[in-house]
């Protein structure tokens, strides 16, 4: 696993822990909650984009 990998696996752990605390505090419909989930979707689509499988085939080249 490289580094940029465990990178977005702790900031992904991260998130979710502030979320978690946030939304406990909070609510889950607080502003600052609201902003966390945001940004750890971003941080899912992430890895998501990352760790899907796309064969060479059916990528499309630009040149």
């Amino acid at each position: 696993m490289g580094d940029q990998h465990k990178k977005l696996i702790e900031a992904i752990e991260d998130k979710r822990q502030l979320l978690i605390h946030t939304a406990a505090k909070e609510g889950l419909s607080s502003p600052s909650a609201v902003r966390y989930s945001q940004e750890l979707d971003d941080l899912l689509n992430e890895f998501e984009r990352i760790h899907t499988y796309r064969p060479a085939a059916l990528e499309v080249q630009t040149k």
